[in-house]
């Protein structure tokens, strides 16, 4: 049992850094994809808010190799994302912890407050009987 468990961890660490691999090389891929394209109004009349067409969202140009790849990426880029959240929380489930619990710090129990001396403390001073009360002075 001991030795499954382990071998468990052990492919759960390669894979992990397999996809986070996976998951860089997506992200600087959807960068650099996402820098090469052009935005919708980039000619000069898009400078000063001027637009192709009357569309609500602007000119809409052909679906290019470049926009297509984005979409690709993007949809990657989510599915690492998930895939990595998944593993990291089966991964703590299976060492037992979270990562707030490896690294908590440890603090020492307080010992108990013991007073100075074992005498219980003094009554209040009662009022002496057969006196009335004061009146307050006018």
């Amino acid at each position: 049992m001991g030795v499954a468990l382990a071998i468990l961890v052990f492919r759960m660490v390669y894979a992990v850094a397999a996809v986070t691999a996976v998951h860089v090389v997506i992200c600087f891929f959807l960068i650099i994809v996402v820098l090469l394209q052009s935005g919708k109004a980039a000619d000069l009349a898009g400078a000063f808010g001027g637009m192709g067409s009357q569309t609500v969202f602007g000119p809409r140009g052909a679906n290019t190799i470049l926009s297509k790849a984005t979409t690709v990426a993007a949809g990657l880029f989510m599915i690492t994302a998930l895939t990595l959240a998944i593993m990291s929380s089966r991964q703590g489930t299976a060492a037992g912890s979270s990562v707030l619990d490896k690294y908590q710090r440890k603090v020492p129990a307080q010992a108990p407050v013991v007073p100075l001396s074992n005498k219980p403390a003094a009554p209040a001073p009662a009022a002496p009987q057969g006196q009335a009360p004061a009146a307050p002075k006018k």
